[in-house]
């Protein structure tokens, strides 16, 4: 789905209440049936490393990383075996089959998204959050990184929910969120 409006109406704000990253003020946000406002440190780390994914506009990679170093850190900080294999076939799945000994400086925009998606996918969430996922990237590219993201739910059983400006990127979501002053106005499907 895609969250779409004008600036300041709250879209990444909804992104971050899904993600368990902000907490509402009144009512209350459920994953699978328990409110996130209820969860303690732990739980709220739990639920962000199994279950969530997040892409960011400005990628978010650490730069002293190897490209697979950042892909198979969230299985690493989670004490998971196979990290190094499970990255590897992540970044092949985005198509960076033979860069992960590359650094995320010796990238372009696309690849460092393209790594940013598998970090987010590494883990297998039930959902992947992406905020401007092509706000710092050129038509073309941005065109690559929405091909890729459409593929996320179909092959890795993971729904995506995005915020977004483009008219580009919402026309290719199942499902269109169009908010205005912090409250969802109309949903469209397709």
């Amino acid at each position: 789905g895609a969250l779409v409006g004008r600036s300041g109406c709250g879209k990444s704000t909804l992104l971050n209440l899904a993600g368990a990253m902000d907490f509402p003020t009144s009512g209350q946000v459920l994953w699978e049936g328990i409110s996130t406002s209820s969860l303690d440190d732990a739980g709220l780390t739990r639920l962000r490393r199994e279950k969530l994914g997040f892409v960011f506009q400005s990628f978010q990679l650490l730069p002293t990383l190897s490209v697979i170093e950042n892909v198979e850190l969230p299985l690493l900080l989670a004490g998971r075996a196979g990290a190094r294999q499970a990255a590897g076939e992540l970044l092949e799945w985005v198509e960076l089959s033979g860069m992960g000994d590359r650094y995320p400086h010796q990238l372009s925009g696309g690849e460092m998204q393209r790594t940013a998606i598998a970090r987010a996918l590494v883990h297998r969430p039930r959902l992947l959050l992406a905020d401007e996922p092509t706000g710092n990237l050129d038509t073309a590219t941005g065109n690559v990184i929405l091909a890729l993201l459409s593929r996320v739910a179909g092959d890795q059983n993971t729904a995506v929910l995005m915020a977004t400006h483009s008219d580009e990127a919402a026309a290719r979501a199942g499902v269109v969120y169009q908010m205005r002053d912090g409250r969802i106005e109309q949903v469209l499907r397709r």
